[in-house]
């Protein structure tokens, strides 16, 4: 089920995460939190970690050299620890043209720590071009 990967090739993935089942219209990336993405002496994550793998999983399920997050609409649900191992599965709706809607949810285990819905556009040339 691992198809070609398109898009954000460079990404760290000890930062966001690694593609462990890439489909069309579909991805599951993991990440294993670390204490450096801790706030805190409790081992709270900051959330931008969890929004990382969320985000990188939802540009791979489009999976286009050009795309780009345009919004999201997140909820924080539970809080992440170090060394927790969390998935990200993301689902690209139906439809096509340049803008796209991805759904993305993070589990930890059975929890669900993370929702989202992210915007994304498939952009002519590069958004840096």
């Amino acid at each position: 089920m691992m198809s070609s990967c398109h898009t954000h090739q460079l990404t760290n993935p000890h930062l966001c995460g690694v593609p462990v089942a890439l489909a069309a219209g579909f991805c599951r990336a993991a990440l294993t939190t670390t204490d450096e993405m801790a706030v805190d002496r409790h081992g709270l994550i900051h959330g931008g970690f969890v929004f990382g793998l969320a985000d990188y999983a939802a540009m791979l399920a489009v999976n286009h050299p050009n795309v780009a997050l345009g919004a999201a609409e997140v909820k924080f649900l539970k809080p992440v620890k170090t060394g927790d191992a969390l998935v990200a599965e993301a689902f690209l709706d139906p439809g096509d043209g340049k803008k796209r809607r991805v759904q993305v949810s993070v589990t930890r285990g059975e929890d669900t720590v993370f929702e989202g819905t992210f915007i994304c556009f498939i952009l002519e040339r590069h958004v840096l071009s």
